[in-house]
């Protein structure tokens, strides 16, 4: 038989716990009526930002705390004056109302709010900007995005303190990029307001070179960071200018008038200073300029007409031969033009022949005009296609009779017009590649050029104090080849349909040398210039089918 609760042990008539009423309960009875209540948690708004969630509040670690809530109606109970309890008797209770109390573990609520406002964490995107190959400009190509950084911890512990709450906010820190769309557009701004045809023009002379749009866009990077100058090819393109304005002095000479020599006098110079660079990479990197003045400085000739030879003591040392048969017109405008500028050029004892120096810059004030040149490792339409003709020829000259090659360079493939004298070739560009000779006959040396249009045929001559020395000069020696590559085909829409157009030929590759042997009073020496030729591809041109 149990025992039947005393009054004592029950609650106070009158007093709810979250609305449920517990008067006239022990403490276990109403520890019963609140656990179906207890056990319903209370749905929570999570917000961050533009998302939102609902979930129970049991999955962000709240719980109610029944026990606690039923003690405080205990402790109201215990408190309760002698008036009140005679109320309770005569049914006159005064209603007093407990909240459930609840708790949140803070940890599991961090945890969850970190899991729900995860993927919406980043890290700040910077702006890119890039060039456009279609409209040739540069342009902001990825726009900025700030980073964003939820605070589970902070929305947590506020959670905690106010457990009866139904929602929460998760406050976010934003931060901006490095780099902004904003900043970019004025970098590509300036970037593209940089690229303007910008001419030079050399201090006493009315020699003038100008860079073109896209050759001064490729003076520059824009970054990020802003205008990035490519200091090499701020270098390249102040060697390009100066090769076309500078007026390098002229040695005293001699030119053939048929089979007299007459002597042309020696002429000073003008050319850039080097100190000018400084003042060409702040011009041309400066918007607002689109040309300006190079200092220059005066040079003089090292060779006086004073200083010329006796001709009549001059006798012939050797010859170099070559061909051009099938050349285009403008090819043989540019053979002949080189020829003469090269004629009855004077090289000192102990001095050195330079091709470029001997021909002036070629450029179409000096003579030269449009024709097929090997550039960039294959044959295009450039200014002084031929002259290589002419540089190949006195190659031949100057290495057969023995004198020391200081500087020559090789054709990118083999080129039909130097055969078949494979390797025996030398590849001149202005600026950048010359063909040098050194003069160790103890005398000056004269070149003559003996040019036959009619016949597609060029000499050049070597005359002077011919030294007492034999040179045998060997066939080249082929240590490899490697077969070309089948044809290529391209479409110009230029072209009507069905025709095709041969634009490059076919050509194996080669790894040779050439070798000579030189006897005098010193000895006998031999010495080697190698060659190595890259494999080439037919290219045709078809029309559109």
């Amino acid at each position: 038989m149990g025992v039947a609760a005393s009054a004592g042990d029950r609650l106070a008539p009158g007093l709810t716990v979250a609305g449920v009423d517990v008067g006239g309960l022990t403490r276990d009875q109403a520890l019963a009526v609140l656990g179906d209540r207890a056990a319903a948690a209370p749905q929570i708004t999570v917000t961050a930002r533009e998302q939102t969630w609902t979930l129970g509040a049991d999955q962000l670690g709240w719980h109610a705390d029944a026990a606690t809530s039923v003690a405080a109606a205990e402790r109201a109970t215990a408190e309760r004056t002698l008036v009140q309890r005679v109320r309770d008797v005569i049914g006159q209770e005064q209603p007093q109302d407990f909240p459930l109390i609840a708790a949140v573990d803070a940890a599991v609520a961090r945890a969850t709010l970190s899991t729900l406002t995860g993927s919406l964490n980043a890290q700040p995107r910077n702006a890119a900007v890039a060039f456009d190959s279609k409209t040739l400009k540069y342009a902001v190509t990825v726009r900025d995005a700030p980073g964003r950084q939820y605070d589970a911890a902070a929305a947590a512990t506020i959670y905690a303190a106010a457990p009866t709450s139904t929602t929460i906010r998760v406050p976010v820190r934003e931060w901006k990029a490095q780099y902004t769309a904003d900043v970019l557009q004025g970098h590509v701004n300036r970037g593209n307001a940089l690229m303007r045809p910008f001419g030079v023009t050399l201090a006493g002379t009315t020699r003038k070179g100008v860079l073109t749009p896209l050759q001064v866009a490729n003076l520059y990077w824009v970054k990020p960071q802003g205008i990035v100058p490519d200091e090499a090819a701020l270098k390249r393109a102040f060697a390009l200018l100066t090769g076309f304005i500078d007026q390098p002095a002229r040695n005293a000479r001699f030119a053939f008038k048929g089979d007299k020599l007459v002597k042309v006098p020696e002429k000073a110079g003008r050319v850039t200073q080097q100190a000018a660079y400084a003042a060409f990479r702040t011009g041309v990197l400066d918007a607002d300029r689109t040309s300006m003045t190079l200092v220059s400085k005066k040079v003089s000739p090292t060779l006086t007409l004073a200083q010329l030879p006796d001709a009549s003591r001059l006798e012939l040392i050797h010859t170099g031969v070559s061909t051009y048969y099938n050349s285009s017109p403008e090819r043989r405008t540019n053979v002949a033009n080189a020829a003469a500028k090269i004629d009855g050029a004077v090289v000192p004892a102990e001095g050195t022949f330079s091709f470029l120096e001997s021909l002036g810059s070629i450029t179409a004030d000096n003579g030269f005009v449009g024709g097929l040149i090997i550039s960039g490792g294959r044959t295009v339409d450039g200014l002084g296609g031929g002259v290589c003709q002419v540089s190949t020829t006195a190659f031949r000259a100057m290495y057969g009779a023995g004198l020391p090659v200081v500087e020559r360079n090789q054709h990118s493939y083999r080129v039909g017009y130097y055969e078949p004298q494979v390797g025996f070739e030398a590849a001149v560009y202005d600026p950048g590649l010359d063909l040098k000779f050194g003069n160790d006959t103890g005398g000056p040396l004269i070149l003559r050029t003996i040019n036959d249009d009619a016949a597609s045929t060029l000499e050049v001559q070597v005359w002077g104090v011919k030294p007492q020395r034999t040179v045998t000069v060997s066939p080249a020696v082929i240590l490899s080849r490697k077969a070309h590559p089948p044809a290529k085909y391209v479409v110009n829409p230029n072209l009507r349909p069905g025709i095709t157009r041969q634009v490059d030929w076919a050509a194996d590759g080669y790894s040779l040398y050439i070798q000579r042997t030189i006897k005098d009073a010193s000895g006998v020496r031999t010495d080697r210039t190698s060659t190595v030729y890259k494999p080439w591809q037919a290219v045709y041109e078809v029309g559109p089918s």
